[in-house]
């Protein structure tokens, strides 16, 4: 007698063992508000030693694609275009997903879905390292 996973098409066994992305909000094409990230506030405090480690912090994971200024020209951002997506500008005034600490912190935390052009840092970064990454990004913008 056949066993049930003899039964089930190879299809399907990839479907199974593909990995599932994170439950994500959806995005409008257009610059929006997220209340949630609104209400966090920003535990930690900009000052020079906050704004150096989020310099240092910015420069291991952020530059790469989002460019040592913040302008969205980092080394990987013309590979990252060939995939339909990419680097914010840091420097502009126009924040897709808002541009409030906590905005900012949530869309580094929890990356960007559906696509996860921008990937999520949680688990990667500690919370109080990406408050300083925001803190730094503040120093950024025009």
């Amino acid at each position: 007698m056949a066993s049930g996973l003899t039964r089930i098409g190879a299809g399907a066994i990839v479907a199974l063992l593909a990995p599932v992305p994170p439950a994500t909000q959806q995005h409008p094409s257009t610059p929006h508000r997220h209340p949630d990230g609104e209400a966090l506030v920003n535990p930690v405090t900009r000052t020079p030693e906050s704004l150096k480690t989020g310099s240092i912090v910015y420069a291991k994971a952020c530059a790469s694609c989002h460019g040592p200024n913040g302008l969205g020209n980092g080394r990987l951002a013309a590979a990252m275009a060939a995939y339909g997506g990419r680097p914010s500008n840091l420097t502009d005034t126009d924040w897709q997903h808002g541009a409030s600490d906590g905005e900012i912190f949530l869309a580094i935390r929890d990356g960007i879905g559906p696509d996860f052009h921008m990937p999520l840092f949680k688990g990667k970064l500690t919370d109080e390292e990406i408050w300083h990454v925001v803190n730094y990004i503040s120093t950024l913008k025009m």
